[in-house]
């Protein structure tokens, strides 16, 4: 069975860990992922607090094994969310797009884990001094919102300025051959994205896992065209990954003008969410949806990557060397 330092961390028996992704990974997700051995995270997004602690305690009345909840901290409401995880004391808690530094000690108080997760090297400098006690790296190939660093690269280059704290690799891994691969890199685990996206436990409507489970690797543009319109409150230097449509063919690329439309733009985009016209609206998916097909259960999922990892380390180190 593999096991890493982030097994131990978190009190699991496998390195796989659902990417907390706002509007997708919710309790029903967070749960199964978390009965079946790994790390499942609510993304708490923009959630409201009375919402935060329902999701907390629906993930408690269907398994009694570790999870957690992650942040886009670059969101207006942040303190009130942190509160309520802090209340409820999950295992963990994740923070994304924003320094975490104001919420390790108090999360560190109450016996809950700390991970960041991290675009860039220099963020990872910054996180390990605040005394985080992992961090995720996260590579452009990720669904959402993502950096623009490649996860081969990435990871190791956080590794090599993290010292002990574990580093958990995300972006592009969706079956064995990529939780193997990020092993190998030196990561202790994975954040696992898209791949959970078409699971039958997440949250977004059938017609988006369907379009995901479609899509090709070919077939994503990391975009503003979106969070312009929006006025969404990421940092400046995060895009959208998004399956192409026709509205990333219309808008990619033209930030001043979406800017300059996005009232009108986001009228269409609503409008289009509610009709489920996947060629306007965003569905928000990582390079890795390329490698999967089909909609199962989350707890399938993972045990098939975890044994296909396991089969591939048992067997291709000692290959290579004999060939």
């Amino acid at each position: 069975m593999l096991r890493t330092r982030i097994c131990e961390l978190l009190g699991i028996e496998h390195p796989v860990i659902n990417a907390p992704m706002s509007g997708a990974a919710t309790a029903e997700l967070a749960a199964a992922v978390s009965e079946a051995g790994g790390f499942g995270f609510i993304g708490a997004g923009a959630g409201s607090p009375i919402w935060l602690r329902d999701q907390i305690r629906t993930v408690r009345e269907r398994t009694s094994r570790p999870f957690g909840v992650g942040f886009i901290s670059s969101f207006p409401g942040l303190d009130e969310l942190v509160q309520v995880a802090l209340d409820e004391k999950v295992s963990a808690v994740c923070h994304s797009f924003a320094d975490p530094s104001p919420y390790v000690a108090a999360a560190h108080e109450a016996g809950i884990k700390v991970i960041a997760q991290v675009q860039k090297v220099a963020d990872a400098k910054k996180v390990a001094l605040a005394g985080v006690d992992a961090i995720a790296a996260q590579g452009t190939e990720a669904g959402g919102h993502t950096g623009h660093i490649g996860t081969l690269p990435l990871v190791p280059a956080v590794i090599d300025v993290a010292g002990d704290i574990p580093v958990i690799a995300a972006g592009g891994i969706a079956d064995g051959r990529g939780l193997a691969a990020v092993l190998m890199l030196g990561a202790e685990g994975a954040f696992i994205g898209s791949r959970f996206v078409a699971s039958h436990e997440s949250f977004p409507e059938p017609w988006v896992k369907q379009r995901v489970a479609q899509a090709g690797t070919d077939d994503t543009v990391l975009t503003k065209a979106y969070d312009l319109a929006a006025g969404s409150a990421f940092p400046a230097d995060i895009g959208d990954r998004v399956i192409r449509n026709s509205y990333t063919s219309e808008w990619h690329d033209r930030d001043q003008e979406v800017l300059g439309a996005s009232g009108e733009l986001m009228a269409q985009v609503a409008a289009a969410v509610q009709a489920k016209d996947a060629s306007i609206a965003p569905v928000r998916a990582g390079n890795a949806v390329g490698l999967f097909s089909t909609i199962e259960p989350a707890g399938e999922i993972l045990r098939r990557i975890v044994e296909e990892a396991e089969e591939i380390l048992s067997k291709r180190p000692q290959s290579l060397f004999n060939a």
